[in-house]
């Protein structure tokens, strides 16, 4: 899977929020300072290009939605992460945050407690 610039996941953000959306539709929910009509139309047409998005013609306008999950793409971005910042191996990446101590005790006993949950269910199957 391809990777987003910052610029094409803000969009699909809102994609994935809204469902479907015109241009006009996606710059109303973007931030201030919004980008310009044809800056956003640049990016949703390379996120087409892409594969991340499609669209439905209406006359001259175009309806574009997400043919992606967030769900999925989520899934695929930490994956690839992972392999190349951490060994592919997320026992490194949970160890590099509890060393540099960007997780308090509270997230680290939550983080046991699934860890746990999806142990009894492997061993379930």
């Amino acid at each position: 899977m391809k990777t987003l610039t910052k610029a094409e996941e803000q969009i699909m953000r809102v994609l994935w929020n809204i469902g479907k959306g015109f241009v006009r539709d996606i710059l109303e929910e973007l931030q201030e300072p919004k980008p310009a009509y044809n800056t956003v139309s640049t990016i949703v047409r390379i996120l087409q290009k892409k594969g991340f998005v499609d669209h439905r013609s209406f006359g001259n306008t175009h309806q574009y939605y997400p043919l992606i999950d967030e769900d999925e793409y989520k899934k695929q971005y930490l994956h690839n992460f992972v392999k190349n910042y951490f060994e592919n191996s997320y026992q490194e990446l949970v160890s590099f945050f509890a060393k540099e101590k960007q997780v308090n005790l509270n997230e680290l006993e939550e983080i046991a407690r699934l860890i746990q949950q999806e142990i009894e269910k492997k061993k379930g199957d």
